[in-house]
């Protein structure tokens, strides 16, 4: 099966040796995003802006393959306090995904990667080119 790699400019992810996506198989495989903007900057240190930016970066990455939101079937969301940002994903899950709603696993985390992130998302969605 071929492995072709995704990436959008510039690659945050280059430095540490991971793909943004992956395609193979008629899926895109993408590495979960954050809420940081073009610059690598977190954009706020408020939940709903980060994971707005999260799922913004996420689209920009399975565009770049070729497929969308709107064509994922698995999801996984990373959140370091569940409990008063639950509603907030719901409602995000709504605005940002189409029916029928991709299959979803959300945990809640210590820590991601940077001590400010608060929410990263993945995705594995149908590749359409």
């Amino acid at each position: 099966m071929m492995r072709e790699r995704v990436s959008t400019t510039p690659d945050w992810y280059e430095p540490y040796a991971i793909s943004q996506a992956i395609k193979a198989g008629g899926f895109v495989f993408a590495s979960g995003q954050a809420g940081f903007d073009e610059n690598g900057v977190t954009v706020s240190d408020d939940f709903e802006a980060q994971a707005r930016q999260a799922f913004a970066n996420l689209d920009r990455v399975l565009r770049e393959a070729g497929s969308s939101l709107a064509d994922a079937v698995k999801v996984t969301i990373l959140v370091t306090d569940l409990e008063p940002n639950l509603d907030t994903i719901i409602r995000l899950r709504r605005e940002f995904f189409v029916e029928p709603y991709p299959a979803d696993t959300l945990i809640q985390i210590s820590r991601l990667a940077q001590a400010d992130w608060q929410v990263e998302v993945d995705a594995t969605a149908v590749a359409r080119s």
